[in-house]
Parts: structure tokens; sequence; C-alpha cells
């Protein structure tokens, strides 16, 4: 039988120390903890999945005791451990891609690469069990395994090539180019404007005079880009907010653009620009709300995510498949249709979400709001453009049937231009599908613009922006000629005020008048 040691023959330093070992043990290690990796692979997206899975776990071992030691949570640790659980559920979606990665190594750093997957992924386990088990009182019976410290094996593996690949990634030219794709795309736009801001009234290097935030950002000039934009920082529980004091309708429209800088393969699969709809205006934790997000990870094609909460209880929280890669580094344009319950999202033309009960409580839901993670401080840059909110986005083709006309701000042009830009497709579409269902019908096109310019100049840009429309029923939707007209009246017909980005907004539009 083993002596026992009476504490009081120690001397006191002893004594001191041992409780403290015994103290911190009990509190801080309730399980031994995983080790992170020593050194790399040298394959850029297994590098990247095993540095991120203990970044993770970096995050949720830190309450690690918390449940057996009954410890209650406060709201910044609910906010962690909920972004945490969001980032695990990203990266484990992507380990089938970097299993398939293995294939391409030779022999021994699959073996040095195995090793550390299959401990990020023991990690990622860790976080998951105990993510849910703090926000959500989940019990699991499945332990994770102790560290067996394998550091040893993975150092006898030869660890020569170390470097990071190039990051350099291609920027193809987006495919969305053809017409045959916009012929299906069927967003459309609200009709009556609540919100617009292109931040051309804002100083550059100033933050936006129409949003908040509990962070920082700033307006810019962009050298691959026209006109304003508003970069947001990444942070932890930063939000941007636009100055709507209203809480918004229940049936609207958001649209915006998306420009990114330094996007490539070190980018984290976690880094995403969060779109929230909530049931309060600040920035406390809200009780009610509906989440999406875009990812900005270039090493995987990594995930739309959705998810909302009703009185602080989770329903939905998905995963969306969609490779969107290609689409982030080439100034996309998001589209979001909120009709009661029913929540859509479209990046450039592709609908990639539809969820008909997503918003449990339309009446209470309706602030907006925008927030960053995952990004790489100062090279991963996400800035905005033409933040538009409008009431609608309901069906143009009734109003046109019963009232012979309509007329609508939601075919966008270029800047000076009268080319068409993709995101108006759907509203050109319906009126096709007017124009099939009644053959008689033939329509008069007209074309308004904004007073910025000379009027002669808006005049000729305003009748060729017509024409365009005119152009586009005939390609894509093979509606005759002859049964078209076309007419431009430049900035001659105001309905909105052009001293603002609002009622500028409102002035550039389209109509469709029967005769």
């Amino acid at each position: 039988m083993k002596a026992l040691i009476s504490i009081n023959s120690l001397p006191k330093v002893t004594v001191a120390l041992l409780f403290m070992f015994l103290f911190s043990t009990n509190i801080d290690a309730q399980t031994k903890r995983i080790k992170r990796p020593s050194s790399r692979v040298g394959a850029t997206n297994i590098d990247n999945f095993v540095r991120e899975s203990f970044d993770i776990y970096d995050k949720v071992y830190k309450y690690d005791g918390y449940a057996k030691a009954g410890t209650p949570l406060d709201d910044d640790d609910i906010d962690v451990l909920e972004e945490a659980l969001a980032e695990v559920t990203v990266l484990t979606e992507s380990t089938p891609n970097i299993l398939s990665d293995l294939d391409g190594l030779s022999m021994l750093k699959k073996g040095k690469a195995t090793l550390q997957v299959n401990k990020a992924q023991k990690a990622l386990r860790y976080s998951m069990k105990t993510a849910k088990e703090l926000l959500f009182g989940e019990k699991s019976d499945d332990e994770v395994e102790d560290d067996d410290d394998d550091d040893e094996e993975e150092e006898m593996i030869d660890d020569s090539n170390n470097q990071n690949d190039d990051d350099s990634i291609d920027a193809n030219e987006n495919a969305s180019d053809k017409l045959e794709v916009y012929s299906k795309f069927d967003f459309v736009p609200g009709d009556k404007l609540i919100y617009f801001d292109d931040f051309s009234q804002d100083f550059i290097g100033d933050f936006p005079s129409k949003w908040n935030t509990n962070g920082t950002g700033e307006v810019v000039k962009l050298s691959k880009a026209e006109g304003n934009w508003f970069e947001m920082k990444a942070g932890y529980n930063i939000m941007y907010i636009p100055l709507i004091s209203d809480k918004l309708p229940e049936e609207y429209t958001i649209e915006f653009d998306l420009f990114t800088q330094g996007l490539g393969k070190q980018t984290s699969s976690t880094a995403r620009l969060n779109i929230t709809i909530e049931d309060q205006n600040g920035f406390a934790p809200s009780q009610n709300k509906v989440q999406a997000s875009i990812p900005f990870g270039q090493y995987g094609a990594f995930s739309i995510h959705v998810s909302n909460t009703d009185t602080a209880e989770r329903k939905i929280n998905s995963a969306l498949n969609a490779d969107i890669r290609n689409d982030v580094i080439n100034q996309p344009h998001i589209s979001i249709a909120v009709n009661k319950k029913r929540f859509r999202l479209w990046v450039n033309e592709t609908k990639y979400v539809d969820i008909p009960q997503f918003i449990y409580n339309p009446e209470k839901i309706g602030f907006l709001k925008f927030n960053l993670y995952g990004l790489r401080d100062g090279e991963d840059r996400i800035f905005i453009q033409n933040l538009k909110i409008a009431e609608g986005g309901l069906d143009l083709r009734r109003q046109l049937m019963a009232e012979g006309r309509v007329s609508t701000n939601g075919i966008l042009f270029d800047s000076g231009s009268a080319n068409i830009k993709s995101q108006s497709y759907g509203i050109i579409r319906q009126i096709s599908q007017v124009l099939m269902q009644d053959e008689n019908m033939k329509l008069n096109i007209i074309g308004h613009t904004d007073a910025d310019g000379t009027d002669d100049a808006n005049l000729k840009l305003s009748k060729a922006r017509a024409d365009a429309v005119k152009q586009a029923l005939i390609e894509v939707y093979k509606i005759s000629e002859d049964r078209l007209t076309t007419e431009g009246k430049g900035e001659s017909e105001p309905v909105g005020d052009n001293a603002t980005a609002d009622g500028k907004a409102q002035n550039r539009r389209v109509e469709f008048v029967k005769h």
C-alpha cells in the first residue's frame, strides 16, 4: 500500500504549489488538451483545414469544465460558442474534399497528413459536443478520446517541402454572361423604395452617414470598380446597421453589390458575410431573427448557411450546397426577397435559398444588420455598394394586365450606359409573360433618368435604355419586334428629389404602357 503524504509534513511553498496545481487542473482541464500539430504538411488545403480546426477548438476549450462545474454563461460566452458551432458545421462539411486531397501526396506526406487530419477531426468533434452541451443542454454518450500525443510519429515523417502553395487564384470572368441564364432569373425587386445608399453623398475616409455600427469602417474609392464603396471590417460581434427608423414591412426586397480584395487559398473557410433580419434595431442580442451567410473561402466549396431563432430557440440551421468561389471574386450582386414567412436569396442569377416557412414571426422581424467574421486582418477585404431596400417584390404581371401600365426602378443599367445589369431580368421576364399570354397586347417602353449630366445626354441615354429593354424582350424571350415601341424622356419627369441618392434611384426607372 502506498504511504499517504500528510500536507502538514510539507513545506508551505510546496503546499501552495500543490494546491494551485490541483485547483487549476480541476477547473481548466477537465479533458486532456488535444495538441495542435507543430508543423505543416505542405499541402495548402490540408494545412488550412488543420489550422482552422484548432482555431475553433481553442475558442471552445476554455469552457471545458463549465458544464460539470455548473458555471453560468454570460452573453459574450453564448456569442462565442454560437459562432464556434457555426464554424464547426462549415468546416466539417469540407472534410470529404480535404480527404480527397490526400490522393495527390507522396507516401510520406500522406502519412503525416492523415495523422493531422485525424487529430483535427477529433478537435472538431470535441468542439461540437462541448458547444452543444453548453448552449442547448445536449448530452452525448460519445466521449472525445484523449489525445494520444502522436507528435513523435508526425516528426518521423519527412517535412521537407513545407512551403505554402501559391495563393494566387485566377480571377476568371463571371460565367453568368449568357442570355439563356438571364431568361430563368425570377427575382423581382420591390417597387416602393424604402432605402437606398450608393455612398455618393459621403466623403472618402468617413463612416457612411446613413449607417450605424459598434465597430468601424469607411467609404473608399477602388481602382477596379466605379463609385464609392463602403468597406466593412471583421470583428467579434461587430454589426453594421442601415439607418431605417421603422420596421420593414412583411413583403420587401434587399439588393446590394459586393466587391472583394485579397481572397485566396489562405482565406478561411469560416470567412463570411452574415445578413441578419432581427426583431430590434440596436446591438443587443435578439430573441427572434433569421440569418443567411455568404462564404468567401477559396480553397474549397463552402455552403451558404441559413438559420432562424424564435424566442431564442433555433428552428432551422442548414448548410446549402453552393460553390460561389468564382462569384465572390467577380463583384457579385446579392438579391433577397422576403414575402411574409418566405425567404429567398440569389447570388447573381442563381437562386440558392428558397424556404417557405423561414420567418416565424414576420410581424416582429424587420430590422436589417450585417456583420463579417473569419477574415484575415489587412488581407481579406470586403466592400458593399448600392444597398437598395424596397417594399413589394410581388407580381407586376397582374398590375400591367389590370391597369395597362407599370413603372419600375428595378431594371438597372451600368452607370451612364444602356447595358442592362443581369439582376434586372426577373422584371423583364414578367413583362414577357404578359405579352405571351395576351398575344394582341402591344407595349410602349419609356426610359427615364436622374438629373446627373446634361439634358440632351440624358434624353439620348433614356431612349437607349428603353431600346435595350426592347432588344432583351426580342432576343431573350422571342417577343415580336412589331409589338414594341420605345421612347426616352430623360430627366424631364422626376418622381423623386434629384438632390438625394434615394430620389435619384426613384427617378431612374422604366415604364411599360399598353397601347
